[in-house]
C-alpha cells in the first residue's frame, strides 16, 4: 500500500500482522478528494489497523491525528508507518469504546473503520453523537459491508453522503440541520 496523495505522496504503508482490511487505494484517494484539504482540522482514525487512514490524513494536513487500535500485535507496524510524519500523530493502544469514554479532546474529522463482522456499529455512532468528542466542523465518515444498514439518523447526526466501493460503502454523517454539540459555536 502506499499514500494516494498530499504530501507523503507515494510513501509505502506496512500491514501488520493478523486479521486486516486495508482500505482500498481507490477507496481513500476518493474519500479525500471529497474531504478536501484538511489544514488546521484535526483527525480521529478509529479501529486503525495500518494507520492508512490517519496517515493518508496526516499527509494532507490534518493535525493532530490520532489512531486508535486495540489489537497490539499492530503496534510495531503502526509505529513504522508513522515515522516519517513530522507533524502531530500519535497511537491511543485500546479499545476504541474506552477511548471514546477517557478522551477529552475533539476531533473535526472522526473515521470509523471497525471489522466488518463487528456487531453494534451504530452503538459507536450513538457514543460519538452523546459524547463531546465530535467538534461538529468536520464530518464522521464510517466504512461499513454494502448489505450493511445503519440508521441514516443518530441523535444530531445524519447521513449526507453514500459512497459505494466493491462491497463496501463510506456513509458521511453531518450534523443536522447545523445543531452543533454542547460547547461548540460554528467556524
Amino acid at each position: 500500500m502506499r499514500i494516494t496523495g498530499g504530501y507523503y505522496k507515494g510513501r509505502k504503508i506496512y500491514c501488520p500482522k493478523g486479521i486486516i482490511r486495508p482500505a482500498m487505494d481507490r477507496m481513500r484517494e476518493s474519500l479525500f478528494a471529497i474531504l478536501g484539504d484538511l489544514s488546521d482540522c484535526s483527525f480521529l482514525d478509529l479501529f486503525s489497523g495500518s494507520g492508512v487512514v490517519g496517515v493518508e490524513a496526516a499527509s494532507r494536513g490534518a493535525e493532530p491525528v490520532v489512531l486508535v487500535e486495540k489489537d497490539r500485535l499492530k503496534i510495531t507496524a503502526l509505529k513504522r508507518n508513522i515515522s516519517f510524519i513530522h507533524t502531530e500523530i500519535r497511537i491511543a493502544l485500546m479499545p476504541v469504546e474506552q477511548f471514546l469514554k477517557r478522551s477529552v479532546n475533539r476531533y473535526d474529522y472522526i473515521y470509523i473503520d471497525p471489522p466488518f463482522n463487528m456487531p453494534g456499529k451504530s452503538g459507536v455512532l450513538q457514543t460519538i453523537s452523546s459524547s463531546n468528542i465530535f467538534s461538529g466542523r468536520g464530518r464522521i465518515i464510517i466504512h461499513v459491508p454494502r448489505e450493511e444498514k445503519l440508521p441514516e439518523s443518530v441523535e444530531n447526526l445524519c447521513v449526507t453522503d453514500t459512497r459505494h466501493y466493491g462491497g463496501s460503502v463510506l456513509l458521511f454523517y453531518d450534523l443536522i440541520n447545523g445543531l452543533r454539540p454542547p460547547g461548540v459555536s460554528g467556524r
